[in-house]
């Protein structure tokens, strides 16, 4: 008679919430399904970042260090459990994702929080005074994939929710690809990703947006006042 292992324990609650959708964000950034089908790990330089991981799925994850080809240290978060990586291999996720990820299968309900665990694991914002012009302030809000699916994925996902276009560009210098945003829509994407004060997210990154949005909002007053 064939011997069975012991049934896999379920320690993560796989019905979707904000939180969850926010988590599966950091996993498809920043996050590794290795090979053998049961091991999830999570890297980041932010303690935050892990801790707010740990918060989303429920489960007091152990926060060990790693470190890189440069001999740089990173934090990260290992755990194995088969069912969970089941439910991420369910959605799209897979083993060495990152230059060959798709589609993920979202819930409409939760995209937005799916789409700030994304932009907190490996998006970027950034403002600046363009010279060339009279008061002018810029900023745009960027999106990076080394999978050219899975960036496409995300561009058509947003214009199907707000009509907001952006648009994709290459970094030579790393082969990967950048969806960007610029101003108008940019602003109608942060108001979707953080609709309300409570939603779990990057500190640091959410306070860079809303100095250059204080910013952009005195220069509209005094464009008003002209």
């Amino acid at each position: 008679m064939e011997k069975r292992g012991p049934k896999p324990k379920r320690i993560i609650n796989e019905k979707w919430n904000a939180n969850l959708a926010y988590a599966i964000g950091l996993i498809t950034t920043d996050g590794c399904l290795s090979k053998d089908g049961i091991l999830i790990d999570l890297t980041s330089k932010d303690r935050e970042q892990l801790l707010n991981f740990s918060k989303c799925l429920g489960v007091n994850f152990n926060i060990g260090n790693k470190w890189n080809r440069k001999g740089d240290e990173c934090l990260r978060i290992q755990f194995k459990n088969r069912i969970f990586y089941d439910f991420l291999l369910s959605i799209g996720l897979t083993p060495r994702k990152s230059l060959t990820m798709g589609k993920l299968s979202i819930p409409n309900g939760y995209f937005f929080d799916f789409l700030r665990g994304c932009f907190d694991g490996d998006g970027t914002f950034y403002s600046y005074w363009d010279k060339r012009w009279r008061s002018s302030h810029m900023f745009y809000l960027e999106f990076i994939s080394g999978s050219k699916k899975h960036i496409d994925w995300l561009r058509e996902e947003i214009y199907n929710r707000i009509g907001a276009s952006g648009y994709i560009g290459k970094d030579n210098k790393s082969s990967v690809f950048q969806l960007k945003y610029a101003k108008r829509e940019a602003v109608e994407i942060i108001n979707k990703m953080y609709y309300n004060r409570r939603v779990v997210c990057l500190s640091r990154k959410r306070l860079k947006i809303e100095k250059a949005l204080v910013t952009e909002n005195k220069q509209q007053e005094i464009y008003l006042v002209k």
